[in-house]
């Protein structure tokens, strides 16, 4: 009786042993319960497993199982397709192994948002450095149409399958808004409101980051070379190539998306010629990842700020030449538009504390390029051609459809002959359309600079109310300004 009995715990243990190595269904963090899925369209999900592991996935809205199978290294994909339901849906994971329940599942909008620390931001803001608004946006911020995923700060030499750190989906509320993203935060919520569908913000930043760290290693190697042997990753990782896209970024990737936000470029500011190359280059890189063709990219040009106390002219230095590059960038990346901040900017705080007003701009872009709100303004002035006129410079404009408005007198100008020293200038919006600028110390003008300095507050807007980039009509290396008297 006693051997009977032996023999029939041994099988037990066996059969316990042979369940615990048949290795579960896993999901990556983002395919979760509460996610939003982007709406009426394919997107993918994807796991792991066992190898040849036979995976069943029923979706509250559709009809028929589908059958997977986990491929010889275990990975396993799949396309989904969903509609505009606004009603809550699951899924349900299952195989030998595994019976994975997600619930709570929307379809909406969904929207990346990355770059350096003013999207990092926080509603509340950083310490002695506020988030305007914060307290009146986070007593309002109970949304459950409204779900927030954040990718905490991690780098990588080599491609992660997972994020290793993250805050799984949420629906926005007074416990969780107030410490994410405020630039993402302020998008969605309106965008929220705006469509009446549920939206999805995914939010992966970091303070202080490089676009270099952003980009795959296939493809910023084409542009420098990198080699992470011997490299210590808790020294300036978010300087390092390559290692925040490895951790950050590719482990979200084919999560569906609609489109991305990004704001970064002032750990780029002193290489602007580079960065007219990597920028374009890392939204191709995604764009290319994702495989989802060009989907809309919109980014925030730096603010105004008194770098270092230097209010430079020429050279890079002058981060007038990086938002030079920015603006310019909206001719070498398809589908993109640009959220200029010459208006708000603070001069001795890096971290411009109107994020509702940089916000509002991104959407702008969004509701007229990508959602066909065609009747809202989404780009301010952008300066188009000069003729000599009137002992001046007559500039005219790209987008000033309703005309070009000022609140007082316009300032920020300056004008230069062929000597290629610049004066102050008095500037006057003539027709509504255009602006005279001229000085009488310069009879023969040949070239106009508008807020080019680090610290300006920009004056010159559109009738909309949408700023200017600063700009210069010239390409000289070799300007210099005129000596104050």
């Amino acid at each position: 009786m006693k051997r009977v009995s032996l023999v029939i715990l041994v099988t037990l243990c066996n059969l316990l042993f042979l369940q615990s190595i048949q290795a579960e269904v896993k999901l990556p963090a983002i395919v979760s319960s509460n996610m939003v899925l982007q709406r009426n369209t394919t997107v993918e999900l994807w796991g792991w497993a066992d190898a040849k592991e036979e995976i069943t996935l029923k979706a509250s809205w559709l009809k028929d199982a589908i059958k997977i199978k986990a491929d010889e290294n275990g990975d396993w994909r799949c396309e989904v397709k969903t509609t505009n339901s606004k009603e809550p849906q699951t899924i349900k994971i299952t195989s030998k192994a595994s019976d994975i329940s997600l619930e709570n599942i929307l379809f909406g909008e969904v929207w990346l948002c990355s770059g350096q620390s003013n999207m990092q931001q926080p509603v509340k803001g950083y310490e002695g450095q506020p988030t305007f608004g914060s307290v009146m946006a986070t007593a309002k911020s109970r949304n459950p149409n409204l779900r927030l995923f954040t990718v905490d700060r991690v780098g990588s030499k080599t491609p992660f399958k997972d994020v290793e750190k993250y805050t799984t989906w949420q629906e926005a509320g007074p416990e969780n808004v107030s410490d994410f993203s405020a630039v993402a935060y302020f998008f969605g919520q309106d965008l929220q409101e705006i469509l009446d569908v549920p939206v999805g913000m995914i939010h992966t930043s970091w303070g202080g980051s490089s676009v270099q760290a952003w980009i795959s290693k296939d493809v910023i190697s084409n542009y420098q070379e990198v080699n992470l042997d011997g490299v210590d990753l808790s020294k300036q990782t978010n300087q390092i190539p390559t290692v925040l896209y490895n951790a950050m970024i590719h482990p979200l990737i084919p999560y569906t998306i609609k489109g991305a936000l990004w704001y970064q470029g002032e750990s780029n500011r002193m290489e602007p010629e580079n960065y007219k190359k990597l920028f374009p280059a890392m939204v191709k890189d995604w764009r290319t990842r994702w495989g989802i063709g060009d989907f809309p990219f919109y980014y925030v040009q730096i603010a105004p700020y008194i770098y270092g106390g230097n209010n430079a002219f020429q050279g890079a230095e002058n981060s007038a030449f990086i938002r030079e590059t920015q603006l310019q960038c909206l001719d070498l990346i398809p589908n993109s538009g640009m959220a200029v901040t010459m208006d708000i900017g603070d001069d001795y705080c890096i971290h411009p504390p109107k994020k509702k007003e940089v916000a509002d701009r991104l959407l702008f872009n969004a509701l007229n390029q990508t959602y066909g709100f065609t009747k809202i303004d989404y780009a301010g002035p952008v300066y188009n051609s000069q003729e000599v006129k009137d002992g001046g410079l007559v500039l005219k404009f790209k987008n000033a459809e309703t005309g070009l408005f000022a609140y007082d007198e316009l300032e920020g100008f300056e004008i230069a002959g062929e000597d290629k020293v610049f004066y102050p200038a008095d500037a006057k919006i003539i027709n509504r359309k255009e602006v005279l600028v001229k000085n009488e110390k310069v009879p023969n003008p040949v070239a106009v600079r508008y807020a080019w300095r680090n610290w300006v507050v920009g004056t010159l807007y559109d009738a909309n109310l949408l700023p200017a980039s600063s700009f210069r009509t010239d390409n000289w290396d070799d300007a210099t300004q005129a000596e104050a008297e």
